[in-house]
């Protein structure tokens, strides 16, 4: 069992930056592939990007591609999104997920996180 809890959302203007943080629980965070993901009001969930295990294989939606970047760190059993250039399209809640590797947690993760909200103002 993988509990996964985010912090770090919050409101921010245009063009501005915020670091997202995941913190999970469990003996074997650092066998699960990770991953962010976003709802924005009225959308379907989407994913963002993903990292593996080892975090040698990184993955980014086109949309925030060059903005963010996924990172993890084992030892501390977090797994963080930092995102720059922010834009008002990037608002949503987002939301951390665990997945039995890189392929497979797109969409089927086995674990969530209850979300954070950022909010990019214009």
């Amino acid at each position: 069992q993988v509990q996964l809890v985010e912090s770090g959302g919050g409101l921010v203007q245009s063009g501005g930056s915020l670091r997202l943080s995941c913190a999970a629980s469990g003996r074997t965070f650092g066998s699960y592939a990770m991953g962010w993901f976003r709802q924005a009001p009225g959308k379907e969930r989407e994913f963002v990007a993903k990292i593996s295990w080892t975090g040698t294989s990184i993955y980014y939606a086109d949309s925030v591609k060059g903005r963010f970047t996924i990172s993890r760190d084992n030892a501390k059993n977090t797994v963080y999104l930092q995102m720059n250039s922010l834009k008002p399209e990037d608002t949503a809640v987002y939301y951390c997920a665990a997945g039995r590797n890189v392929v497979v947690i797109t969409t089927t993760p086995d674990y969530w996180g209850q979300g954070t909200q950022v909010t990019v103002s214009s």
